[in-house]
């Protein structure tokens, strides 16, 4: 065999593991979804993973007043500029989902900016004159709080019923009781934020429908190691089974994800695809500071209502490994936060 032949041969040879890995997509083209979304959708979760902090705080009687609301904004500006170098680096640019995070992170920081001054200036005052125990209203507030922040885990914010919850304000907490400032003071400071947000939210919610297309309510996956008789959560469908024995599965998308897709690795699962995507995907956890991550970290991020006990930690993972991550973290010093499902 000539010289030439046999070095070619030798190629393939060296290529031909690499060839057969990266075979075509099995995922449908009408359930992939681009890459970088991964790293993109961070910042929206942020302004859940925010409110869901505020809500822990107020039941644990946190005074409002003290919240970081400034902290949290350079949480959330600093984690999209760390996202957006590292996609800009890698991907496409993608200006229309960039001009959404902008939107959402001005109206955020209006809103953080506005109220951590009125907690400071007026809250506080009203703190004060409380007494030991919080008013009625201060309870509708946590309660409040913690509702919408269940909410959040499956919908878009604006579909959340503030009107609604401005009528149960009025009718289900007394007019009169103790610590009268507060009281009043409370009341009309989540008036105005109930009524303001049920205008907004019908005028976003008017926008999204007329401008983008209906949210896809699932995440498709491809799993390898999975028993053709494995018990599936009733939410998660198996679409197909390949000769190979992978199987094409449907997964709740947004919050529930996370939670499917450790429940899928505790019976075998090993990820191939999520969203026809092979390569990187983006989880969080939260640790201890300092704690030692065997994946590359992307950013750390303090848990300010808890500063020095905890901390969130973005991690870039290949879709392949995430059944070890899930794992790790199961059994480690790092708790799952959120896979982001593209």
């Amino acid at each position: 065999m000539p010289l030439r032949a046999r070095l070619g041969a030798c190629l393939l040879l060296l290529l031909l593991p690499w060839l057969l890995h990266a075979e075509e997509t099995v995922t449908p083209a009408a359930d992939r979804r681009a890459e970088d979304q991964t790293f993109l959708t961070y910042p929206e979760w942020f302004l859940v993973f925010s409110p869901e902090e505020y809500a822990a705080y107020l039941e644990d009687d946190g005074r409002p007043s003290e919240f970081p609301w400034l902290g949290h904004l350079r949480q959330f500006w600093q984690a999209y500029g760390a996202l957006s170098e590292y996609t800009a680096a890698r991907y496409p640019h993608n200006g229309e989902y960039h001009t959404m995070i902008r939107v959402i992170g001005v109206s955020t920081s209006v809103e953080y900016g506005v109220r951590g001054a009125y907690e400071l200036l007026i809250g506080r005052v009203t703190e004060l004159a409380r007494g030991d125990a919080p008013t009625p209203e201060d309870r509708f507030s946590a309660a409040y709080a913690r509702d919408y922040v269940d909410f959040l885990d499956l919908r878009p914010w604006y579909e959340f019923d503030f009107a609604s919850r401005l009528g149960a304000l009025w009718a289900g907490t007394p007019w009169f009781g103790p610590d009268m400032l507060r009281k009043w003071e409370r009341r009309y400071l989540l008036t105005s934020e109930l009524a303001a947000k049920a205008i907004y939210a019908k005028l976003i919610g008017f926008g999204a429908a007329s401008s983008f297309e209906k949210p896809v309510p699932e995440t498709v996956v491809l799993v390898s190691g999975l028993p053709a008789d494995a018990s599936l959560p009733p939410d998660v469908t198996r679409r197909l089974t390949l000769a190979d024995g992978r199987q094409l599965l449907s997964l709740p998308r947004y919050g529930p994800f996370t939670s499917r897709a450790a429940a899928l690795v505790r019976q075998g699962a090993d990820f191939v695809e999520i969203a026809g995507n092979r390569d990187n995907i983006l989880v969080t956890g939260l640790a201890v500071p300092g704690a030692r991550i065997r994946h590359d970290v992307m950013f750390r991020q303090p848990i300010l209502t808890g500063p020095g006990r905890y901390e969130r930690i973005a991690v870039v993972v290949p879709v392949a490994d995430l059944d070890t991550v899930l794992l790790e973290f199961a059994e480690g010093p790092v708790e799952m936060e959120h896979i982001y499902d593209y």
